[in-house]
């Protein structure tokens, strides 16, 4: 495989090559090294080529993989969060994008209060109106950032994230991002708040979000190449992800195993 090295230095010219277009400065957009499903090593070989913010999907999967790897990245949560998962959260990561309701926030508040904790959050916002997605409806923003303002002074939200629909054609996500941002800029507007992060594109349509004001991307793919398979692995019925699992059965969660790491129960054949 390619070095990661290598393969950044392209991406980065192409984030160059998309703020030109947009009248943007490249120093405004970061790369967020996903490495969901990938060990210890990969968090590595970002952090010496240059990514200092590493991103997971799971709690739980960064509950290992955290101590597991050099020190240095700033760590980012960027998939769903259960309210049982807030403190470990909290413990973990430096910024948490994926808040979509007043009751996570509430409870990120409370949780933040008993810890000492001041987290920075983004709003998730499912701007595409996808059922199969997380996300508050973009209705709900301003809303949920007033809430804010007036009953959770530990939190401080940083900006909006979402997810286009897949496509083949990475030209299909322009509306859900430029959507996304025109929603920023009208809440910044009519509250009188800052709101400077954008978190929005991935492997496959990350230039078009640069052009549409994005300032974070969530890379994976792209950098590493695809993501090793995922055997479920048996939980044990006492264990959170048994409980939280959305079809009632006893796999998944966060006993995956993937890159001969990680905790895993068994693995199923």
């Amino acid at each position: 495989m390619r070095d990661v090295s290598e393969i950044l230095s392209e991406v980065r010219g192409k984030i160059a090559a998309a703020c030109q277009r947009a009248g943007r400065n490249p120093d405004e957009v970061e790369v967020l090294a996903v490495t969901k499903t990938h060990g210890e090593d990969v968090v590595r070989e970002a952090w010496e080529a240059g990514l200092t913010i590493v991103a997971e999907n799971k709690v739980q999967e960064a509950a290992w993989k955290k101590p597991a790897s050099i020190t240095g990245p700033s760590w980012h949560l960027i998939g769903h969060l259960q309210s049982n998962k807030v403190r470990a959260a909290l413990e973990l990561f430096d910024f948490i994008h994926s808040v979509d309701s007043q009751k996570l926030v509430d409870r990120i508040n409370f949780i933040a209060d008993e810890i000492g904790a001041q987290p920075h959050i983004l709003l998730e916002v499912n701007v595409s109106g996808e059922k199969s997605k997380s996300g508050m409806p973009p209705s709900a923003v301003k809303p949920l950032l007033e809430h804010i303002q007036r009953e959770c002074p530990r939190v401080t939200v940083e900006g909006l994230m979402t997810m286009a629909p897949f496509s083949e054609n990475p030209e299909d996500a322009r509306p859900y991002f430029r959507q996304l941002r025109e929603l920023r800029d009208k809440c910044e507007a009519e509250l009188g708040i800052g709101l400077p992060r954008l978190s929005m594109g991935m492997s496959g349509d990350y230039e078009v979000a640069v052009e549409e004001g994005a300032t974070w991307l969530r890379l994976g793919t792209v950098l590493f190449g695809e993501r090793p398979k995922v055997k479920k692995t048996l939980l044990a019925p006492d264990s959170d992800d048994y409980a939280a699992a959305e079809d009632g059965s006893r796999y998944g969660g966060g006993l995956d195993s993937y890159s001969g790491a990680g905790p895993t129960v068994r693995i199923l054949d």
